[in-house]
């Protein structure tokens, strides 16, 4: 080959290298409208360049920036409306006014926008006005943004722990309790801390869980540890929540248990069920196994209403398992009916049974009231 030819070959090479290397960077930005956008750079650090913003405008602006996350099919977008909700579930999301109060956040896995692969990143976007910022917003890349002609600055080059420790500082500056009733920024901090793909989230919302803290910040972290931060959340929970003094703190437990894909958050879950000191808690532990399902879950269900010593739990536990889908369901409540030696439980197995559809529940109560 003639080096002429080797040269335009290389360059060309170069080319398509570079031309795919910035369809790639544009691919990972926000579908946005209506909007003035302003490029820059953080080369001073994250919060030194966002105070720089906020102190030099005070009329409404957007800050935005990616993050990485966890790669796996989720689509967090909004709507305005339960119509909204079910347009998001069966077709695609159909995008954010950004500037609207009465959309809300969707988190899904059902979007036909979704890409082929799951995306390991998201946007993060901080609405600002009079130099404090008022909401905190996190976007899948499917999620098209109107901004209503308002300004954007577009951060780029946002290190993922510069991130999380600026949004724990968002955290720890507010008076949670106030902003967790009118979901605002710190509620919304924790969430998108706990969307970050980096090992300082986990420092972040460690902190957080501490027995000094809020307990309505200690419920929320413990819910996104569940469902987000996979093994490191579980022991998280394990540690902190699974033992915490409040049994408010521990019934969010329940939920987040729940909600983890980690095997061992079953086991934790078991525990809570039947061990916690609270009756109130351990009645939420057996809603929540009833949730997951299972001929596992049943068993457990009705070793609960069979060895709870409080009679409140073993009504819990008797319409968590009119709520399970498991085959094995009505016939176990039939047999409470029948037989079981507490008449709260017999009479709350009968209610339920008479709000099943099921034939052999029919079938039972046909021959109660026939005797």
């Amino acid at each position: 080959m003639r080096s002429w030819q080797r040269y335009v070959k290389v360059f060309s090479l170069i080319c398509l290298t570079s031309a795919c290397l910035v369809s790639m960077a544009a691919a990972q930005k926000p579908r946005v409208s209506n909007v003035k956008l302003q490029e820059m750079s953080v080369s001073s650090g994250l919060k030194a360049t966002i105070d720089g913003l906020l102190q030099k405008q005070t009329a409404p602006l957007w800050i935005g920036y990616r993050i990485p996350t966890a790669a796996k099919e989720r689509t967090m977008c909004c709507f305005d409306s339960v119509d909204g909700i079910e347009a998001a579930k069966k077709n695609c999301c159909m995008g954010c006014r950004m500037e609207s109060e009465k959309g809300s956040s969707f988190n899904g896995t059902v979007s036909d926008c979704a890409p082929p692969e799951p995306l390991p990143y998201a946007f993060i976007f901080f609405r600002a006005e009079a130099k404090q910022v008022t909401k905190v917003r996190v976007y899948s890349a499917d999620c098209a943004l109107d901004f209503s002609n308002l300004p954007l600055y577009w951060l780029e080059d946002v290190k993922p722990e510069q991130s999380v420790e600026m949004l724990a500082g968002m955290v720890s500056t507010e008076e949670i309790d106030d902003s967790y009733r009118k979901k605002g920024p710190a509620r919304q901090a924790v969430m998108a801390i706990a969307l970050h793909d980096t090992l300082a989230a986990d420092g972040a919302l460690e902190k957080m869980l501490q027995p000094s803290q809020r307990a309505s910040l200690r419920g929320e972290v413990a819910f996104w540890l569940g469902n987000e931060r996979g093994k490191k959340g579980v022991e998280l929970l394990r540690k902190y929540v699974k033992e915490d003094p409040d049994e408010r703190v521990r019934e969010k437990g329940t939920f987040a248990f729940s909600q983890s894909k980690e095997p061992e958050a079953l086991k934790e879950l078991l525990g809570i069920a039947r061990h916690d000191q609270s009756p109130r808690v351990r009645g939420q532990a057996i809603f929540w196994l009833a949730q997951i399902g299972g001929k596992k879950e049943a068993e457990q269900i009705t070793a609960a209403i069979e060895n709870d010593p409080e009679t409140e739990v073993k009504k819990k536990a008797v319409f968590a398992l009119s709520q399970m889908h498991d085959a094995d369901a009505v016939p176990r409540l039939i047999s409470l009916a029948r037989t079981h030696k507490n008449p709260a439980v017999r009479k709350q197995a009968i209610f339920w049974l008479g709000q099943s559809h099921d034939p052999r529940a029919l079938d039972f109560l046909e021959e109660i009231v026939t005797k």
